[in-house]
């Protein structure tokens, strides 16, 4: 056995998580940046060629069908490099979104339960608030590298033809940002705020839309039907305020763009009517204004995307944090017989409410089978909690083979136990798959033993395709008995020595629950089981000892069947 040793992290923000990604992204985040450039600099190029075929039609002795055809020629190149980097940009959005929706997913694997987010907020989290990132690295970091480097290339350019025009696009480009960044205090706000309403809505409705039978039950369908219209009206308010913004901030950059080309048009205009010494770098100079605010015109749009994908990042800072190194000892090797022992164990959820294990003190021996019975709220599935890594104890101790779990890493305590919840979840998928999600590398032969001990075969036998039929997401296709009965068939699959249960016979008809606690009673053979039950069928049928838990304590102990 050895310790692992934590590893001191700095703490994750919005900021940080946005520029490890793009660090992360390297070439791919340059290409992008690069092809935008090849682009701009065919403009440049093609605007000259423009100026010489325009002072031509105006009498110069300048232009010609070579410059023409090089304008054409340039547009073809300016097209082909656009169509690779809206490919590029593409590609760098979705490696961007794949790489941090995978670490956003694995993170809410090793949380588990113990996340005690909604699953409407997890969903939200996961996919539109990752969805929002794109947009930062699609298409705001290419505008912002090029809304530097494009102007730029430019007034150094024009330095040696015009300075008064190179001055003027200096001074106006400068003027943007500021105009940008006054717009820009009001639109993070705004979609900050946006965001936190989208999300209150999305959770609030995934969660209302799976509790509809409890709020038709109790005549609260009308209330919350008016709840979630309050909560999409604030969504839209908020929705519109950024849409403003965004309109404010894209008229400044119109209005400077326009007072330049005005300005540089009369300025050059007169000096053409007055016998101007170099027509084609004034025609150019007019030109390179739409070629030098085209780049600051994409930074702009490109502004409220980062605006947008910096709210996200900051509410998924938090879930994209590193998780912390499992801190204890790993076991040599999975015992085959374990006893477990609660000495005076206290859970608390949170500081403000009363604790859901208040001093519980109980031991299951090597090979026994105990029952929590209780009512809701007892603290059965607390102590279920407990003996998966789920949850540390506030207090007191709890003991595997005399070794204090508080002293093993979480995913160790799942090494050595089975779970069999209330409503086990079925993937999409064969039943074949299912049962074997539990050992991926068990072989067939395996996978169908454990199916007939859980009595799956008896209803498999009768499907088109026996233990390959497949089922929908969620067991669709399946009863509720038939479901228990697969999750019986992983537990027997993974042979696990601790074998945990909570309500494993709830909501089945009295005929199914028979078959479902025969299948229990041959899973606990051999094995250690505690089982969370207020079924009398459960306690009247299972070997084993009775423990009554009341308020997170230990109130009554009797033989099961009794």
């Amino acid at each position: 056995m050895g310790k692992a040793k934590p590893e001191a992290s700095a703490p994750v923000t919005g900021k940080s998580v946005l520029a490890a990604e793009t660090r992360r992204l390297g070439r791919s985040a340059l290409l992008p940046i690069a092809l935008g450039y090849g682009v701009a600099l065919c403009g440049l190029a093609q605007a000259w060629l423009l100026a010489r075929l325009v002072a031509g039609l105006l009498g110069y002795p300048v232009g010609g069908w070579l410059d023409l055809a090089g304008a054409a020629a340039l547009m073809a190149a300016a097209a082909g490099l656009t169509a690779l980097q809206e490919i590029a940009q593409s590609a760098a959005g979705r490696a961007a979104r794949a790489h941090l929706r995978g670490v956003a997913f694995g993170r809410l694997l090793a949380l588990g339960p113990a996340d005690q987010r909604a699953a409407g907020e997890k969903a939200t989290l996961v996919v539109e608030r990752i969805e929002a990132l794109d947009g930062y690295f699609s298409k705001w970091m290419p505008a912002a590298a090029l809304a530097l480097a494009v102007p730029c290339t430019i007034i150094l350019v024009l330095l040696f033809v015009d300075w008064v025009s190179a001055s003027v696009l200096l001074v106006m480009g400068m003027l943007v940002p500021i105009g940008m960044a006054v717009a820009g205090i009001g639109a993070a706000m705004a979609s900050k705020r946006q965001f936190e309403a989208l999300g209150k809505l999305s959770g609030r409705f995934t969660d209302r839309v799976r509790g509809i039978p409890t709020l038709v039950l109790f005549n609260r369908a009308g209330a919350e039907a008016d709840g979630l219209a309050r909560a999409a009206e604030e969504l839209r308010a908020r929705t519109m305020k950024v849409l403003r913004i965004a309109f404010l901030s894209s008229g400044i950059l119109e209005l400077l763009s326009a007072f330049t080309l005005a300005y540089l048009a009369w300025r050059h205009g007169a000096l053409l009517g007055n016998n101007h010494p170099n027509p084609v770098a004034a025609l150019w100079c007019i030109l390179l204004v739409p070629a030098f605010f085209q780049p600051l015109r994409m930074f702009s749009g490109a502004y409220h995307e980062a605006q947008s994908a910096r709210g996200a990042a900051t509410e998924l800072a938090p879930l994209l944090a590193p998780a912390p190194a499992s801190t204890g000892l790993d076991l040599a090797e999975v015992p085959p017989r374990v006893a477990v022992v609660f000495s005076e164990v206290v859970l608390r959820y949170t500081a403000d409410r009363a604790p859901a294990l208040d001093g519980l003190t109980f031991s299951a021996a090597a090979g026994e089978t105990l029952l929590l019975a209780g009512a809701s709220g007892s603290g059965k599935s607390s102590a279920l909690a407990l003996l998966l890594g789920f949850r540390r104890a506030t207090g007191g101790r709890v003991a595997i083979n005399g070794q204090d779990v508080a002293l093993l890493k979480p995913e160790e305590l799942r090494r050595i136990s089975a779970y069999i919840g209330q409503k086990p979840h079925i993937f999409g998928g064969s039943i074949f798959d299912n049962i074997r999600l539990a050992q991926p590398e068990a072989d067939r032969e395996a996978v169908t033993a454990a199916a007939q001990a859980a009595q799956v075969m008896q209803f498999a036998a009768d499907l088109p395709q026996g233990l390959d039929t497949l089922v929908g997401e969620g067991g669709f296709g399946l009863s509720g008995g038939q479901a228990q009965r697969v999750a019986l068939a992983r537990a027997f699959l993974r042979d696990a020595p601790l074998v945990l249960m909570d309500e494993p016979t709830a909501s089945l008809d009295p005929g199914t629950e028979e078959l479902v606690l025969d299948a229990i009673r041959k899973l606990c053979l051999g094995r250690t089981a505690i089982i969370a039950t207020h079924s009398a069928a459960a306690l009247r049928g299972l070997p084993g000892r009775v423990l009554t838990l009341e308020a997170g304590r230990a109130a009554g102990r009797r033989m099961a069947g009794n």
